[in-house]
Order: structure tokens, then sequence, then C-alpha cells
């Protein structure tokens, strides 16, 4: 069965960045947002693929206990510990694992790792990476996170190129038949004026950061986010 039945289906999903959270109180910050969250997001770098240093298997199994909601593991990590590092994760408590495109040779067996791991798979591209590389890998992932920024730095302004690439890429998706198997992630970049356009230009679902946990009313945030029209509509 695909992840995604046990989601809204007929809105915008709300996917969650902890790294935007406070990182002292990540307890308390889940149970701040968890009656809005659809999943959450955690980005885990190993100072290498990404220039930061972020979340690691412990931490990731010490907060999994204050939530039954998805934790999505985006993997920014280089080949070397790739595979070590999925299992790590999936004990953690990962449900939905992206891995990256561009580690390359190495991605057939990634996946099926996750596979075999009974995990949700994903893949990400970067802004260099056009979303034609990804229609090979479609009949093996549930979930394709389109960064709208370059990898590992917040605060950076949505690419030119983002409403583009994800269109693109849902025209791709739904010429090979996968439209309800696969579904697109925004990342980077998501604000308040960049997140309608998103929407229509087909994200499934936004990595909200400081848009959720800076919030300063939960309630109107997420009562705005969930009425924006989706390209369909």
């Amino acid at each position: 069965m695909s992840i995604w039945a046990t989601l809204p289906q007929n809105r915008v999903i709300s996917e969650l960045s902890l790294w935007s959270a406070d990182l002292s109180r990540l307890a308390d910050e889940i149970a701040r947002t968890d009656a809005y969250a659809d999943f959450y997001h955690l980005d885990v770098s190993d100072g290498h693929f990404s220039p930061q240093l972020l979340f690691f298997p412990d931490l990731v199994a010490q907060i999994r206990p204050h939530t039954r909601k998805l934790f999505h593991v985006h993997l920014m990590a280089g080949n070397s510990i790739l595979l070590e590092q999925i299992e790590q994760f999936v004990r953690a408590g990962a449900d939905i694992l992206t891995l990256w495109l561009e580690n390359g040779k190495i991605v057939p067996d990634a996946l099926h790792a996750l596979h075999k791991a009974n995990v949700a798979a994903g893949l990400s591209i970067g802004l260099d990476t056009e979303p034609e590389e990804l229609v090979a890998y479609f009949p093996d992932i549930q979930l394709i996170t389109l960064m709208g920024t370059r990898i590992g730095v917040k605060g950076q302004d949505l690419d030119e190129n983002a409403y583009t690439r994800i269109r693109k890429l849902r025209t791709l998706i739904r010429d090979h038949g996968y439209q309800n198997r696969i579904k697109i992630a925004a990342d980077g970049g998501i604000r308040s004026h960049t997140v309608p356009d998103l929407r229509l230009a087909g994200a499934d679902t936004v990595v909200m950061g400081s848009l959720a946990f800076g919030s300063p009313d939960l309630g109107r945030t997420f009562a705005w986010l969930h009425s924006l029209p989706g390209p369909d509509q």
C-alpha cells in the first residue's frame, strides 16, 4: 500500500522541518505543532555532501516516541556512508527516507535497501539536475523532493526556475502513469509568497520551516495553507 493512502488527498500536505524548530526543545516543539503536521521532515547532513552537520540517528530515535506522525529523513550523505546510514535511520524510526540522485551508481543499491527494510523510498535532486533524470527510478519511489535552493544553507531565496521544474516533473509523473503513487515535495525557499505558486505548479507537499515554527498563529497559518488550490482545482 502507498504511504500516501494514510494522508489527505484533497489539499497540500504539510511537512514540518524540525531544523527550524527550537532545537533545545524538540519534544515541546513537536507537541506544539503535532495537530497541524501531516509529517515531520528531518534533514541529515554529513558535513561533506552538504556543508552542515545535522540530525543523527540517536536524536531521531529519542524524538520518535513523541509523535505518531510520519518521519521523513532527508539524507544528505556521500556514498561512503550511505548504506550504513540508511540502516541506522531505519532503526531510529524513519518512515520515508529520501536519498540524493546525485549519489550516482550507489542509488539502486540504496533503494533496494529501503525496499528490503519496508521503508518508503524517495529521491531528491539539486538545482543543476534535470527532472528527466528521475524517470528511470519512478517504479522504485514514492516521493520526489525538488530543491528550490542550494542545499544546507537557510534563508535563501527560491530559485527562479523552481516553478518550471515542478511543472515539468508533474507532467513526467503523469505521462508515465505514476500520478497516484509519487508525490512532489518542494523544499527550500518556502515563504508565504512562494507557497501558493508552488502549489499551483504541482507541489503536493511543502517543507515548512520558519513558516510553521515561526508562526504567531498556527491555526490561521494552516487554515491558509489548506485552502490553497492545486493545479487541478
